[in-house]
Protein backbone atom coordinates (compact mmCIF):
# COMPACT_ATOMS: atom_id res chain seq x y z
CA UNK A 1 0.00 0.00 0.00
CA UNK A 2 2.96 2.55 0.75
CA UNK A 3 4.24 1.92 -2.36
CA UNK A 4 1.10 2.99 -3.94
CA UNK A 5 1.20 5.92 -2.37
CA UNK A 6 4.03 6.37 -3.45
CA UNK A 7 3.17 6.21 -7.06
CA UNK A 8 0.17 8.41 -6.46
CA UNK A 9 2.86 11.29 -5.98
CA UNK A 10 5.06 10.93 -9.30
CA UNK A 11 1.80 10.14 -11.84
CA UNK A 12 2.57 12.93 -14.50
CA UNK A 13 0.20 15.73 -14.35
CA UNK A 14 -1.98 15.24 -11.32
CA UNK A 15 -1.27 16.57 -7.95
CA UNK A 16 -1.72 13.09 -4.83
CA UNK A 17 -4.50 14.95 -3.58
CA UNK A 18 -6.44 15.28 -7.27
CA UNK A 19 -5.92 11.99 -7.32
CA UNK A 20 -8.25 11.04 -4.41
CA UNK A 21 -11.60 10.50 -5.43
CA UNK A 22 -15.41 12.00 -4.39
CA UNK A 23 -18.45 11.07 -5.10
CA UNK A 24 -19.32 10.89 -9.16
CA UNK A 25 -22.29 12.83 -8.66
CA UNK A 26 -23.94 15.70 -6.80
CA UNK A 27 -26.54 15.15 -4.62
CA UNK A 28 -28.67 17.22 -1.61
CA UNK A 29 -29.08 16.41 1.88
CA UNK A 30 -32.98 17.92 2.15
CA UNK A 31 -32.93 20.10 5.52
CA UNK A 32 -33.63 18.72 8.86
CA UNK A 33 -31.72 15.02 7.41
CA UNK A 34 -29.24 13.51 7.16
CA UNK A 35 -26.94 11.76 4.61
CA UNK A 36 -27.89 8.38 3.69
CA UNK A 37 -30.82 8.42 5.89
CA UNK A 38 -29.15 8.90 9.33
CA UNK A 39 -30.22 11.09 11.86
CA UNK A 40 -28.34 11.39 14.79
CA UNK A 41 -29.01 12.95 18.54
CA UNK A 42 -26.34 14.48 20.57
CA UNK A 43 -27.20 13.38 24.31
CA UNK A 44 -30.62 12.05 23.18
CA UNK A 45 -32.22 15.38 21.75
CA UNK A 46 -30.06 17.21 20.05
CA UNK A 47 -29.59 16.58 15.95
CA UNK A 48 -26.05 16.26 14.86
CA UNK A 49 -26.71 15.11 10.95
CA UNK A 50 -24.24 14.00 8.71
CA UNK A 51 -24.85 16.42 5.34
CA UNK A 52 -21.08 14.97 3.41
CA UNK A 53 -19.98 12.14 4.51
CA UNK A 54 -16.32 10.92 4.11
CA UNK A 55 -17.36 8.36 1.88
CA UNK A 56 -18.54 11.12 -0.46
CA UNK A 57 -15.22 12.67 -0.37
CA UNK A 58 -12.63 9.82 -0.22
CA UNK A 59 -12.09 10.48 3.64
CA UNK A 60 -11.10 14.15 2.84
CA UNK A 61 -13.73 16.02 4.74
CA UNK A 62 -17.13 15.33 6.39
CA UNK A 63 -19.75 18.17 7.38
CA UNK A 64 -22.13 18.13 9.63
CA UNK A 65 -24.79 20.46 11.08
CA UNK A 66 -26.08 20.43 14.84
CA UNK A 67 -29.46 21.79 15.96
CA UNK A 68 -29.02 22.69 19.85
CA UNK A 69 -31.90 23.30 21.74
CA UNK A 70 -30.05 23.26 25.48
CA UNK A 71 -27.46 25.59 26.52
CA UNK A 72 -24.73 22.93 26.39
CA UNK A 73 -22.01 21.67 24.72
CA UNK A 74 -18.75 18.55 24.45
CA UNK A 75 -16.46 17.78 27.00
CA UNK A 76 -13.13 19.60 26.55
CA UNK A 77 -11.62 17.09 24.03
CA UNK A 78 -8.41 16.93 21.96
CA UNK A 79 -8.83 15.47 17.99
CA UNK A 80 -4.90 13.99 16.86
CA UNK A 81 -5.58 13.76 13.42
CA UNK A 82 -8.32 16.51 12.60
CA UNK A 83 -9.18 20.27 12.39
CA UNK A 84 -11.94 21.37 12.67
CA UNK A 85 -14.05 24.33 11.42
CA UNK A 86 -17.45 25.81 12.65
CA UNK A 87 -19.51 28.25 11.31
CA UNK A 88 -22.53 29.56 13.63
CA UNK A 89 -25.79 29.58 11.66
CA UNK A 90 -27.58 30.90 14.81
CA UNK A 91 -27.33 31.24 18.13
CA UNK A 92 -24.33 32.69 20.16
CA UNK A 93 -21.31 30.28 21.46
CA UNK A 94 -18.33 30.38 24.12
CA UNK A 95 -15.57 28.39 22.43
CA UNK A 96 -12.39 27.92 24.25
CA UNK A 97 -9.36 26.50 22.36
CA UNK A 98 -5.90 25.75 24.06
CA UNK A 99 -5.81 28.82 26.42
CA UNK A 100 -7.89 31.06 24.40
CA UNK A 101 -11.66 31.91 25.01
CA UNK A 102 -13.70 32.73 22.14
CA UNK A 103 -17.19 33.85 22.23
CA UNK A 104 -18.86 33.29 18.15
CA UNK A 105 -22.07 35.08 16.72
CA UNK A 106 -24.13 34.49 13.78
CA UNK A 107 -21.95 34.71 10.83
CA UNK A 108 -18.68 34.00 12.87
CA UNK A 109 -16.50 30.86 11.61
CA UNK A 110 -13.40 29.44 14.11
CA UNK A 111 -10.83 27.05 13.25
CA UNK A 112 -9.56 24.41 15.55
CA UNK A 113 -6.51 22.86 14.92
CA UNK A 114 -5.82 19.42 15.55
CA UNK A 115 -3.88 18.70 18.68
CA UNK A 116 -5.08 21.18 20.80
CA UNK A 117 -7.68 20.37 23.25
CA UNK A 118 -11.15 22.63 22.47
CA UNK A 119 -14.87 22.44 23.56
CA UNK A 120 -17.83 24.80 23.30
CA UNK A 121 -21.36 25.95 24.96
CA UNK A 122 -24.21 27.25 23.49
CA UNK A 123 -24.81 30.79 24.98
CA UNK A 124 -28.98 31.23 23.83
CA UNK A 125 -31.82 29.09 24.12
CA UNK A 126 -31.45 27.77 20.26
CA UNK A 127 -28.35 27.36 18.13
CA UNK A 128 -27.12 25.89 14.92
CA UNK A 129 -23.85 24.95 13.97
CA UNK A 130 -22.32 24.09 10.68
CA UNK A 131 -18.92 22.09 10.61
CA UNK A 132 -16.46 20.51 9.19
CA UNK A 133 -14.12 17.74 9.94
CA UNK A 134 -10.97 17.43 7.50
CA UNK A 135 -9.93 14.74 7.13
CA UNK A 136 -12.94 13.05 8.07
CA UNK A 137 -11.24 10.25 9.78
CA UNK A 138 -13.67 8.77 12.12
CA UNK A 139 -15.77 11.48 13.32
CA UNK A 140 -19.06 9.50 11.28
CA UNK A 141 -18.18 6.40 13.63
CA UNK A 142 -17.94 8.23 16.65
CA UNK A 143 -21.42 9.96 16.49
CA UNK A 144 -22.71 7.04 15.19
CA UNK A 145 -21.58 4.67 18.30
CA UNK A 146 -22.70 7.08 20.66
CA UNK A 147 -25.74 7.74 18.78
CA UNK A 148 -26.84 3.79 19.15
CA UNK A 149 -26.11 3.39 22.72
CA UNK A 150 -28.78 1.72 24.50
CA UNK A 151 -27.75 2.60 27.82
CA UNK A 152 -25.53 5.56 29.90
CA UNK A 153 -22.32 5.09 29.11
CA UNK A 154 -19.45 4.89 31.71
CA UNK A 155 -16.27 6.80 31.61
CA UNK A 156 -14.47 4.54 30.50
CA UNK A 157 -16.61 3.11 27.80
CA UNK A 158 -16.49 7.09 26.83
CA UNK A 159 -13.02 6.96 26.73
CA UNK A 160 -12.80 4.06 24.90
CA UNK A 161 -15.00 5.24 21.96
CA UNK A 162 -12.77 8.68 21.76
CA UNK A 163 -9.76 6.81 21.46
CA UNK A 164 -11.25 4.32 19.13
CA UNK A 165 -11.87 7.16 16.66
CA UNK A 166 -8.85 9.70 17.32
CA UNK A 167 -9.85 11.60 20.30
CA UNK A 168 -9.35 12.00 24.00
CA UNK A 169 -11.67 13.25 26.58
CA UNK A 170 -9.29 16.32 28.87
CA UNK A 171 -11.75 18.04 30.72
CA UNK A 172 -15.25 18.46 31.45
CA UNK A 173 -17.83 20.81 29.35
CA UNK A 174 -17.86 24.59 30.11
CA UNK A 175 -20.65 25.78 32.46
CA UNK A 176 -22.42 28.96 32.06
Amino acid sequence: MQSLGAAMLFMPGKSALAQLKSTDNPFKVPAGKGRFGESFLYKGKHPNDIKISGKDTDGQLAMFEYIGYDKIGPSLHVHFDQDEVFYVAEGKYRFVVGKETILMEVGDTIFLPRNIPHTWIQLTDRGKLVYFVQPAGKAEEFFRTMNNLKHQPTKEEIDKIHEECGMKVVGPPLTL
